[in-house]
């Protein structure tokens, strides 16, 4: 079962999503319905949900480019230790996506907002579970990843 965390750094999410902790709970309790991959798992990760000015300083600090980004991802584990604590473990923290509220580009239209909020959280989540989009076939694996997840949220 996946787990989140839910920080929010930035006053303005509440605007659009009330609560967002229970918001992305919700969805993540739908992707838990559905993908049965880690039923007998607890796999755990935190959502921050930021804004520019903070996400340009983490993005400054360990990316060393200083400027704002729509997401965030720091995995715990390289790829290799992941698949080994996934099938070992019962337990695994996955590590951080940090999504900015500022670059979510349509806030006028809330379905547009909540599918690019989706789509951003999914994709941070893709990430921590070990894809990447270096490869062409890499981008196509994790692509096939982040449509599933968003098909059980739909």
């Amino acid at each position: 079962m996946i787990k989140i965390n839910v920080v929010t750094s930035n006053k303005s999410w509440h605007k659009y999503i009330g609560d967002p902790r229970v918001f992305i709970e919700k969805r993540v309790n739908l992707v838990n319905k559905k993908y049965k991959k880690y039923r007998n798992k607890n796999i755990l990760f935190t959502l921050l949900l930021s804004g520019d000015v903070h996400i340009k300083k983490l993005n400054k600090k360990f990316r060393k480019k200083n400027k704002s980004t729509d997401i965030l991802s720091f995995p715990f584990y390289e790829k290799n230790e992941l698949k080994k604590r996934l099938q070992n473990d019962r337990e695994v923290y996955l590590g951080d996506v940090i999504v900015n509220l500022s670059k979510i580009k349509d806030k006028n239209n809330i379905n547009n907002f909540i599918l690019e909020l989706n789509k951003l959280w999914i994709h941070g989540l893709t990430h921590l579970l070990g894809f990447d989009h270096k490869k062409n076939k890499d981008f196509e694996k994790m692509r096939k990843a982040e449509n599933k997840f968003l098909s059980y949220i739909r």
